[in-house]
């Protein structure tokens, strides 16, 4: 993840203004130009796509056909609950990114090159997220068409498909947040990457993703009723299989809420302090 001097100039045009007069203006095009920077990384190395896309449908593949007749009744029906289980798992995974890429940044001597550019500090932060809801996208995208080949139909209507995916759209960009202030906070990029993984892990798997909470242990099932992921998952499920969705949309929205409001100012706050 490494950029030159030269290439981190020609990936970030119309930059030269004092930073004492940058506004909000300047502040969004520095953004889109640091986004821009991060996804052409990701076209000259796709293998980083791997880890928010490969390994999705793989444990979806090992979920519905190895597991799926012992815990639903049956792989189809349990497909059904599946698969907007897995499409929550995309966005977290993709969020894990956010951390990583900031650290690196950091390692490889990337920020000192930003920090001698007259940008917004902030758009090294919101550039790097909105690259990786771009990845989030393309990672739902191919996981909606892979479901769609093993079977699962959306059976509610396109605007509550629609309203799913911007659901989890802003359920990772929370959880970006919480990626970057890990990334910022941690120094060493393999740490970072193990963090990653440990922290979503419990979530992932304390929750209604893979199974039904009822099927809990009685501590278990109260720790996923309190988790965010199990309120996503659940909204997710009944805008696109049917259901009451009202209160986990509303549950959702407020720990996404919650999330930003509490972990966007301290991820700013570290970066502020490691940058200098």
């Amino acid at each position: 993840m490494t950029l030159t001097a030269n290439d981190s100039s020609r990936a970030l045009p119309d930059m030269a203004v004092p930073s004492a007069r940058i506004g909000p203006g300047a502040t969004l095009r520095h953004s889109l130009a640091l986004a821009r920077r991060n996804l052409i990384q990701l076209r000259n190395d796709p293998e980083q796509l791997l880890d928010a896309m490969l390994m999705p449908l793989v444990i979806t593949l090992i979920f519905v056909y190895v597991f799926g007749g012992a815990i639903g009744n049956g792989s189809a029906d349990y497909q059904r609950f599946l698969i907007p289980g897995i499409m929550v798992q995309i966005v977290t995974f993709a969020a894990r990114s956010t951390g990583i890429g900031l650290s690196f940044d950091f390692s490889n001597g990337l920020m000192d090159r930003f920090m001698a550019l007259p940008i917004a500090r902030s758009a090294v932060l919101t550039g790097r997220i909105l690259s990786d809801m771009c990845r989030m996208l393309l990672g739902l995208m191919v996981m909606f068409l892979f479901a769609l080949i093993m079977g699962f139909r959306v059976e509610t209507d396109p605007l509550s498909a629609l309203a799913a995916v911007a659901l989890l759209m802003l359920y990772g960009m929370a959880f970006c947040w919480v990626s970057a202030f890990i990334g910022l906070t941690i120094r060493n990029p393999e740490t970072v990457q193990s963090i990653g993984f440990l922290w979503t892990l419990p979530l992932q798997f304390g929750s209604s993703m893979f199974v039904d909470p009822a099927t809990m242990p009685t501590w278990l099932r109260i720790f996923s009723e309190i988790n965010p992921t199990t309120s996503i998952v659940d909204a997710s499920r009944a805008l696109l299989t049917g259901g009451p969705a009202t209160e986990p949309v509303l549950h959702s929205l407020a720990w996404t809420a919650g999330l930003v409001i509490l972990f966007a100012p301290l991820s700013i706050v570290r970066y502020r302090r490691r940058a200098g």
